[in-house]
């Protein structure tokens, strides 16, 4: 597993999530699209979303069995779900721990 392939299915929960949005509240699919917090494009519902989402693609997709909102996300510096590009990145350094379990 890459992370061009993981930032495409994070792309791709963001292109389903927006099926679920109104065309104004939709979210760019993009790298450096801002997700959460600051200047974010989804509030805490929308964030809960995208995260059952992505998790139920990345299960079909890799058989990869991780829970991308536990305490260890949330209590980050930088917030993983800030970013697509950062989820991602975050989803990649889970799954490569989970190999080496």
């Amino acid at each position: 597993m890459e992370l061009n392939d993981v930032l495409n299915k994070v792309m791709e929960a963001v292109e389903e999530l927006n099926l679920q949005l109104e065309e104004q509240q939709q979210i760019a699919v993009a790298p450096d699209t801002v997700l959460f917090g600051k200047g974010g494009k989804i509030d805490s519902l929308g964030l809960v979303n995208l995260i059952v989402i992505l998790e139920g693609i990345l299960q079909d997709a890799y058989n990869l069995d991780i829970s991308l909102a536990d305490e260890r996300a949330i209590s980050q510096k930088n917030s993983p779900f800030r970013t697509v590009q950062s989820l991602a990145e975050y989803i990649l350094a889970l799954a490569k721990e989970q190999e080496n379990v």
